[in-house]
């Protein structure tokens, strides 16, 4: 049998070894499907041992079939018994081994059979002398021995295609693991639930917990079969040695730990339970339950925006902070104002106020949108260079570059909420505005951003440490738990874990989520404010100035002057407008410095967050040389060449332009001339339009706005149109908005009933406010 195998391979390899050449036979039979006759001297005996040492492998090859059958004796034995089914009396029976030796009308049978047998006693211990005694010696073995042969051979035979019938006892065979069963403290608020919770270890032996007590009393030895109730327990030794570990070790999880295993449902593998009361807060930190909107809240929240909102009042009140991460254009902003309008009629900010931290370019927008949503919320900014720290307000505003240099001051004043917008200005923990934004204490938190993890997970772990310091542990650990396995090795239990751990403290809603979808407009219009620079503001009020000399200058009862003084008008409105975009559009003095102008700041900001978040904008202007300038400064920002669409360029230009914006998912920005490209073309691939400055005329804007909104768009499609705060541009917006200039204003008289105004109206209208 094997004997022979064994001799043929070792008179092979000497051979090969004394240099004497030997055809590959043995490779060529078991690997390259040929064959081999076995004529020569000495080589018909390998035949015979080849073929005897694979029969075991191909033991249900003919009509005859074997199958085992253990079970159970009243002495806690097992009993393995054989049958044999394919027998042409008795079709549909199986038949016993003891059956088939004993009677004589199994004698034809019995040597094919036997033969199967044979092969088979190598995987079967005690089959060999059952044989031998024609099946009167039963094959009985207790739990030492039955155990290896029930997790090393049963699997090898159920592999060579042998039917094995388990009692169900051992069809489920139970393996003791560590487990961690979570309890709370008595006496405790929820507002320090990690020091509320505690652990014990504990063993989890299917669904049955027990601890170390109840575990010994049952453990009598490692490595074998243990009977516990209606099942069998198998500890093996490497088992044992981890169960002992945990017990032994006292090895005490923190309270984040503790806090992480009862969020996720699992300690390193380990099953968590818990008890009653743990299980209602965390289903009370998981959940959100509606509360009614502040009285003077002046909009109408979408029914998401409810949820938001009511969500960061819910973790305020139980002492957790929060990430508000929902997509660009779904509110964030509303959601935050509601929550702190909630504050001031609780009466939460009498005593201490609230700071918000954004971006230089969005401070205004934030003053415009508190005053227009609540306006009983007192705001005061803190920025420029004879900035001061009011008082009497409920709202301080300030910019993340103010909030570095200025966060020994901030840090004196005892604030009850910090927020701080477009959190991705913290993503990196090393920077000295990071560093600084975190130095700021706050009873609560709120972090908003639309794109909370633009390359690494790291950056999400800076801006969730600072909603909840220490929740995710120290960047060393979350990089080990959860930047390494989920960026690198794309684990995907470690992403889950980490989504679970997160989901009470980050709300993200996309617009393109189903749930919410039916919530959104399929165009929504936002206006949004910024501010003059020092250098503008001087340009524009000596503009402004000089122009009104001129204006004023004309005699209004000479009709022939009427003609020019309405050409200096709407000459000086040009001005204005250059002015409000970009001073060196006015001046044509080539100071290339994009911090020159509030909009430039507010158009990165914008189209930073669009660009990170996958999605494709259109920026419009009326001037070419202003679509000139945005070309160069995003091209400056973004190190790549930009597409610009104006009246200058070929019919071949053109189509390649749009071709490319809908196709090629790399383009993600396109500048188009308001006159070259407010009207007949498909450019549905953007979700988000920009007018960087305005026509003054709805339908105008509406055609522009149209080139993304419009049959073939898939996506909800956000306008933002901007405005320069407390200058023309802003009351010029209101009066059309409004309709209420003039008595005979109509929609399509775009800027040229400002030339009828008297001189008082216009320089009231056009003054820096």
């Amino acid at each position: 049998m094997a004997q022979n195998l064994l001799s043929v391979f070792i008179t092979e390899l000497i051979t090969a070894l004394s240099g004497k050449e030997q055809g590959e036979i043995f490779h060529d039979l078991f690997f390259a499907n040929r064959s081999y006759a076995f004529n020569a001297p000495g080589e018909r005996a390998s035949a015979g041992g080849i073929q005897t040492w694979l029969q075991k492998y191909y033991l249900t090859q003919g009509d005859l079939r074997p199958q085992l059958v253990v079970s159970e004796t009243d002495r806690h034995l097992f009993l393995v018994e054989i049958n044999v089914s394919g027998i042409k009396e008795f079709p549909e029976e199986q038949i016993s081994l003891r059956t088939i030796l004993s009677l004589d009308i199994f004698k034809k049978y019995r040597s094919d059979i036997l033969q199967t047998m044979a092969a088979m006693s190598d995987f079967i211990p005690g089959l060999e002398q059952c044989i031998n005694s024609r099946g009167k010696d039963l094959i009985v073995m207790d739990h030492v021995s039955f155990t290896p042969f029930l997790f090393r051979m049963i699997p090898i035979i159920s592999l060579l295609d042998v039917e094995v019938l388990l009692p169900k006892s051992l069809q489920d065979i139970l393996r003791p693991k560590p487990s961690v069963r979570v309890k709370t403290k008595p006496a405790r608020s929820f507002l320090n639930l990690e020091q509320m919770l505690y652990f014990e270890w504990q063993v989890a032996v299917g669904d049955t917990v027990m601890d170390e007590e109840e575990f010994k009393k049952i453990l009598n030895k490692s490595d074998t079969l243990i009977r516990y109730k209606s099942h069998y327990i198998y500890v093996g030794k490497e088992e044992l040695e981890k169960l002992h570990r945990h017990f032994s070790s006292g090895q005490e999880l923190s309270s984040r730990e503790i806090l992480h295993a009862a969020l996720s449902g699992e300690y390193q593998g380990a099953k968590i339970t818990m008890d009653d009361e743990v299980l209602r807060l965390i289903e009370e930190l998981t959940s959100v339950n509606e509360v009614p909107l502040p009285e003077s809240i002046r909009a109408e929240l979408r029914p998401y925006q409810k949820r938001g909102y009511s969500w960061l009042y819910r973790n305020s009140k139980i002492g957790i902070g929060s990430l508000l991460a929902d997509d660009m254009g779904l509110g964030k902003t509303l959601q935050v104002i509601t929550t702190l309008l909630k504050y001031k009629e609780e009466g939460l900010l009498e005593d201490k106020k609230v700071l918000i931290i954004a971006p230089t370019g969005l401070l205004t927008n934030w003053q415009t949108e508190i005053e227009k949503f609540a306006p009983s919320l007192s705001v005061a900014l803190f920025h420029g260079t004879g900035r001061k720290i009011a008082t009497g307000y409920d709202v301080l505003l300030t910019s993340y570059g103010i909030a570095r240099t200025e966060a020994s001051r901030l840090k004196k004043i005892p604030w009850q909420t910090v927020v701080i917008d477009e959190a991705q200005n913290i993503k990196n923990q090393d920077t000295a505005q990071a560093k600084a934004v975190k130095s700021i204490p706050a009873d609560y938190c709120i972090a908003m951003s639309g794109t909370p993890v633009e390359n690494r997970l790291s950056e999400l772990w800076s801006i969730m440490d600072y909603c909840n310091r220490g929740f995710l542990g120290s960047s060393k650990q979350f990089k080990e738990d959860f930047g390494m396995p989920v960026e690198v090795y794309h684990d995907v239990k470690a992403a889950e874990k980490l989504k679970k751990i997160t989901a009470p403290f980050m709300m993200r809603r996309l617009k393109s989520d189903q749930s919410i979808i039916s919530d959104l407009p399929d165009k929504m219009e936002i206006n949004t404010f910024t501010t003059l620079t020092a250098e503008q503001a001087a340009l524009y009020e000596k503009t402004l100035e000089e122009a009104m000399m001129a204006i004023e200058a004309i005699d209004p009862q000479n009709s022939k002057e009427l003609f020019k003084r309405q050409g200096l008008v709407l000459q000086m409105i040009l001005a204005l407008k250059q002015i409000c975009n970009h001073p060196v559009q006015f001046l044509k003095n080539n100071r290339l410095d994009a911090s020159l102008s509030g909009k430039m700041g507010l158009l990165f900001d914008m189209v930073d967050s669009i660009v990170e978040s996958g999605e494709k904008v259109l920026i419009f202007t009326q001037f070419k040389e202003m679509g000139d300038l945005i070309l160069y400064f995003l091209e400056e920002r973004y190190k790549e060449r930009l597409m610009f669409y104006h009246g200058g360029c070929t019919l071949k230009q053109r189509k390649e332009m749009i071709h490319r914006f809908q196709h090629n998912p790399a383009d993600k920005i396109f500048i188009l001339s308001l006159k070259a490209a407010g009207t007949g073309l498909n450019l549905t691939a953007a979700s988000h339009v920009i007018h960087y400055d305005l026509w003054w005329n709805p339908a105008v804007e509406a055609q522009a706005t149209d080139r993304a909104y419009r049959i073939g768009q898939k996506n909800n499609v956000m306008v933002h149109r901007f405005i320069t705060r407390n200058t023309f541009e802003e009351r010029i917006n209101e009066m059309i908005q409004s309709k209420k200039a003039l008595a005979d204003m109509t929609i399509a008289t775009g800027e040229s009933w400002i030339g009828n105004l008297n001189n008082r109206e216009i320089k009231e209208l056009f003054a820096i406010k």
